[in-house]
């Protein structure tokens, strides 16, 4: 995984070349007798660790091959790579290449693919992971192919990679497009949307700070809702005729000084006025007609108290005859059916005393969750009275810790566990700290308590023991920084949390040790803790020590999904064939997809597990069910005995998938606490100033309409560990697991 993401990080950077002939053959030279338009020199600890030539001696076509081959140490894998800019019509692209190997033993050598869309996010990758070759081999033809959408392409990159050690020969490259050869192909004739031409706010949005008042206030909530609305709604903007960000911008002065309702709705009926009368709808009535289980919220939008009523029929009409097909600003990714949000600006290089970029991040964020977040109706607090107590945060903003913490308190208001601050800002890193403590504690028994030493440094574990209580950090109590840090903390659930507070806020420091006063057996103490570099010191013990599967006796077979491999089933079942139970540990995120596979082993028949909520760019704000899928097949060799699956709140997500997909077989049984309550494809989310975060992009039910999220998936028997139990160093749910296998049900 960590290889993928390099190698992701490295070509968004790569320089672009305008031909789309790919001097397969390498052929074509430059002076440097490099082959023109191949990339070969990327970091310097690369290019130490993997020596990359021209090979006139070996080769399969032509004059010469690429030679890639293990020097160094600096870097696990090399690469080369070619980018094309050049966008082709059809629906599937393939990769044909040759490759020759010699000594790669340690890792693996391959052709790799990639696409890029617009905004540079990848949406199709092949590394040849699981299929790389190894050893050494003969010249051989090798192939990758993946959809190709060219609505949605702007960069294809293809190329050749060697991990481990090696040599490894790359010659001939080919790239066919439904079979066609890219040089006989039909090129895609591009036009720029009129909304990249715009480029007039692109540095500075050209806002001057105010303040706010109870008609500001107002003035600024309206306008988010009508900016949002049109965006989504109005078939100009969807078809990208429009920057809507620099729109925006045009629009902020005149609402801002607007002294009152009359003079708002004039402001915003005058911008509306600007963009063209939408033709009629034929089918807007009809899919607004259909059954939802959720429908949209216009806010403030048809307030007659606040909009003249000449604003309300414009409005009124739009809403009517609204966008129904493609949208500049969001599609629904066809596989998967969560909202794919397309170019939205980063903005990179913004000042963060901007006030009118940080109304955008709000704003964006804003429209995004109330028409595309199918739990909207499970934030808990009206979406509406968010915008309005986040409003002042944003506008009084000082600096970029400021702005990091007002858009992280936003982000955590739709308490949704994938809704996080993931990357982009370094001074909420900085406020964090770049230290962590080097052990592991959980909040048991509402106290947080050390359940794992992972080092001696400085005689940690001459000093404190498993099972000690953490009642203060830094002489403020343990339950003060909670509610300090809660409003900060991005997740579903309390417990989920409780689960994340420790390694996010409560043992991250930027001095080199931390003051802690420590509890055990009735007496307290005071350590001052040595804190180490993060990378070192987060290590999660239970995970290093679990097997993929294991017999625990002769009659109880275990699995753990974090280690877990579908290719390894027929060795389990083989194992377990005589086990009269199986214990299926969900503490952790699964490593392989197993609601198929897995699944079916455990199940005698097929039954209906899950059904999910869908959006729709054609009727933005409303939700739908699918029709509910099965998993299990009529299998007379099904595993017979009973299943018990444990879970907490690491149990995330596919974690949560997986075990509604086995506990809809009637032998299993689900033991231990809360899960984290965010399932459900995700969206990736940019905000200004590079911000990056998602969203669980759809909803996950169970058959009968039960939610999952926030509260996570079914339980049948609640247990949590105790603080006598991480003492005596027991794994009581494991436990508990066993004895419902003894006793049976």
């Amino acid at each position: 995984m960590k290889q993928l993401l390099f190698i992701i990080l490295l070509l968004s950077s790569c320089k672009t070349y305008s031909q789309f002939d790919i001097n397969g053959s390498f052929e074509n030279l430059a002076k440097n007798r490099e082959p023109k338009g191949w990339l070969v020199k990327f970091s310097e600890a690369q290019n130490k660790a993997y020596q990359i030539s021209l090979d006139s001696t070996i080769k399969q076509d032509g004059k010469y091959s690429i030679l890639l081959e293990k020097k160094g140490s600096q870097s696990s894998f090399g690469v080369i790579t070619y980018p094309i800019p050049q966008i082709f019509e059809g629906r599937t692209i393939e990769l044909k290449a040759y490759l020759k190997t010699e000594g790669v033993s340690t890792g693996y050598a391959g052709l790799y693919m990639r696409i890029d869309d617009e905004n540079s996010k990848m949406i199709a990758f092949d590394n040849m992971g699981t299929r790389g070759v190894k050893g050494t081999t003969d010249w051989k033809q090798y192939s990758i192919k993946l959809d190709y959408h060219s609505e949605e392409v702007k960069t294809l990159y293809i190329g050749g990679l060697l991990s481990g050690d090696g040599k490894a020969w790359f010659d001939n490259f080919e790239i066919f497009i439904d079979g066609i050869p890219i040089t006989s192909n039909e090129l895609k004739k591009l036009a720029l949307a009129k909304a990249k031409t715009d480029t007039a706010f692109i540095n500075s949005s050209k806002i001057k700070d105010f303040k706010l008042d109870d008609q500001t206030t107002n003035n600024l909530i309206a306008t988010g809702q009508f900016w949002g609305f049109l965006k989504y709604h109005h078939p100009a903007i969807a078809k990208g005729d429009y920057n809507w960000d620099a729109e925006l911008f045009r629009l902020l002065p005149t609402v801002i000084n607007a002294k009152n309702n009359s003079e708002l709705s004039l402001a915003l009926e005058k911008f509306l006025d600007k963009l063209p009368k939408p033709e009629l709808c034929k089918d807007c009535k009809t899919i607004a007609n259909e059954s939802y289980e959720i429908k949209p919220d216009y806010g403030l939008l048809f307030d007659k108290k606040i909009f003249r009523a000449s604003l309300l029929e414009k409005l009124e009409y739009i809403k009517e005859n609204r966008n129904t097909g493609r949208n500049y600003y969001v599609i629904m990714n066809p596989s998967t059916s969560n909202p794919i949000f397309k170019n939205e600006n980063p903005y990179l290089k913004i000042s963060y005393s901007d006030v009118g970029y940080r109304m955008l991040a709000l704003y964006r964020y804003w429209a995004m969750i109330n028409y595309f977040f199918p739990y909207k109706d499970a934030i808990g607090q009206d979406w509406n009275n968010v915008l309005k107590k986040s409003l002042p945060e944003f506008v009084d903003v000082k600096n970029e810790l400021d702005y990091s913490k007002a858009v992280l308190k936003l982000i955590a208001s739709v308490n949704d566990t994938h809704a996080n601050l993931w990357s982009g800002s370094k001074a909420l890193n900085q406020f964090k700290g770049k230290y962590g403590a080097p052990l592991q504690a959980k909040f048991i028994e509402q106290k947080l308590v050390i359940t794992a030493l992972h080092t001696d440094t400085l005689d940690v574990k001459g000093k404190l023991k498993v099972g000690d209580i953490i009642t203060s950090i830094q002489n403020k109590d343990v339950a003060e920084l909670i509610k300090e840090y809660l409003p900060l903390t991005a997740a579903s659930n309390y417990d989920t949390q409780l689960r994340d507070l420790p390694k996010n806020y409560l043992l991250r420091s930027n001095e080199n040790s931390l003051k802690i006063k420590v509890e055990r057996v009735g007496k307290s103490f005071e350590y001052d803790l040595p804190m180490g570099k993060l990378m070192q010191v987060y290590k999660d013990p239970d995970f290093e020590k679990a097997e993929a599967f294991r017999l625990i006796n002769e009659n109880i077979g275990y699995v753990f999904p974090g280690k877990y491999k579908n290719a390894k089933l027929r060795e389990i079942i083989k194992l377990f064939a005589n086990t009269k139970g199986i214990i299926i540990d969900m503490r952790c995120y699964p490593s392989d997809f197993m609601p198929f596979t897995f699944g079916n082993y455990i199940k005698s028949s097929s039954t209906p597990f899950v059904k999910f909520s869908i959006g729709n760019p054609a009727y933005p704000g409303a939700f739908k069910f699918s029709n509910a899928i099965n998993n299990g097949e009529m299998n007379h060799d099904n595993y017979k005995g009973k299943v018990v699956i444990i879970v907490n709140s690491t149990s995330q997500s596919q974690a949560e998938y997986t075990t509604m997909a086995f506990q809809s077989s009637p032998n299993v049984k689900v033991i231990g606490s809360k899960t984290a309550g965010a399932d459900g494809d995700v969206s990736p989310i940019v905000l200004p100033g590079g911000l990056r975060t998602m969203i669980s992009g759809i909803g996950v039910f169970y058959p009968d309409g039960k939610p999952t999220q926030r509260v996570g998936v079914r339980i049948d028997e609640v247990i949590y560990p105790t603080i006598n139990g991480i003492k005596e160093g027991k794994d009581e749910l494991l436990e508990k697991a066993i004895e419902t296998l003894n006793k049976g049900w």
